[in-house]
């Protein structure tokens, strides 16, 4: 198990990789260049920059999380073509800098959706929550308005370019079904997966979060058909998936347990993180100690453990501790806890073989 810390960056995040550095058994950054819009060339100059400060701390930055995919690719609209080139350079200049992994998703318009940034948890910490109901009943646009009052840092998947053509994309999406985002979705890989074999580098696609249509809008990474579907699109070993527990937990008919068991071999990239599911639909993310949510954590890890898993593996979206401010869901101490109750039950488990 490769140990992993999400960072957003020299002038975009609250934590630094000096802080990052004393976490025990965090070999490597997950990374990218979030300044960069959506569909552009990031180029060889700009990655060097990023990877060499990166491996300056004695830190690895083999993974990258997101090389976005513009909207335009996901639509199936003419101008895919020069996108998709240029998304192949993109992955050839991310190879020459040592990148092995590309986690990217593709959910349309929203990436992750949350309806409160920092909801008040019982032990007096904040989390990330998402209230069904007020989804269901809100206009997107007022969603946006309320991600983008909440928090003074950018936030992946909600690019203002983006934000700023909600309703127009809306029309855009009117005519696409899950069966036509499948097919530009197939496309997008078969046109990317040579370059990305021929580049050594992995195409590992996020689950949608939550995995399940939101504002009427498709989503088709969302549960065990999904993956082998998307395992299916192309036998390519550079194919592959981003198991993420608390996307596809998210939906109380996902055994993560079960499906880690199943699917993780298919996963060189694992986000690990519990959520706590209620009746009425709403979920709200919890430490990653098992008993705090709905997710068996620790037997998601003995799976790996029993695979002897080698893959990169980062804690995801931590509470917001001791009156921190930081991104939402993407502070130091939680996930530094989480860190370190993941190889806890590694170790144990390691142990038992």
């Amino acid at each position: 198990m490769n140990i992993t810390f999400r960072w957003y960056g020299r002038e975009n995040d609250t934590v630094t990789l000096e802080q990052i550095k004393q976490i025990p058994g965090t070999k490597g950054i997950v990374w990218a260049l979030h300044d960069k819009p959506v569909g552009e060339i990031w180029s060889t100059e700009e990655i060097e920059s990023e990877v060499n400060y990166i491996q300056s701390y004695g830190f690895h930055a083999e993974v990258v999380e997101s090389v976005n995919v513009h909207e335009s690719i996901k639509l199936g609209l003419p101008e895919r073509e020069q996108l998709i080139e240029n998304y192949k350079q993109t992955i050839r200049n991310l190879a020459k800098s040592g990148v092995k992994v590309i986690c990217y998703n593709f959910m349309p318009i929203f990436d992750w959706t949350r309806t409160d940034l920092y909801h008040p948890l019982p032990d007096g910490s904040t989390a990330l929550f998402y209230e069904k109901a007020k989804v269901e009943s809100l206009d997107p646009a007022e969603l946006v308005k309320t991600v983008a009052e909440a928090s003074e840092l950018t936030l992946p998947g909600w690019e203002p370019e983006k934000m700023d053509r909600i309703e127009e994309l809306f029309v855009a999406y009117k005519d696409i079904d899950e069966e036509k985002l499948w097919g530009n979705l197939a496309y997008f890989l078969n046109a990317i997966l040579p370059i990305a074999e021929e580049c050594g580098v992995v195409m590992a696609i996020h689950p949608d979060d939550p995995p399940y249509s939101i504002f009427g809008l498709p989503r088709i990474m969302t549960g065990e058909e999904s993956l082998k579907r998307l395992l299916e699109v192309s036998s390519s070993p550079s194919n592959r998936l981003t198991f993420c527990t608390g996307s596809l937990g998210a939906s109380p008919s996902n055994d993560m347990v079960y499906l880690a068991g199943k699917y993780a071999q298919f996963s060189p990239f694992a986000h690990i993180r519990n959520v706590k599911i209620f009746e009425n639909g709403d979920f709200i993310e919890t430490s990653h100690y098992t008993s705090d949510g709905s997710i068996d954590v620790t037997n998601v890890v003995r799976k790996l453990s029993e695979i002897s898993y080698t893959g990169y593996v980062r804690p995801d979206h931590g509470r917001h501790l001791w009156n921190e401010k930081c991104r939402p869901g993407y502070g130091l101490y939680d996930r530094a806890l989480g860190i370190m109750y993941l190889l806890g039950s590694w170790d144990a488990f390691q142990a038992q073989k």
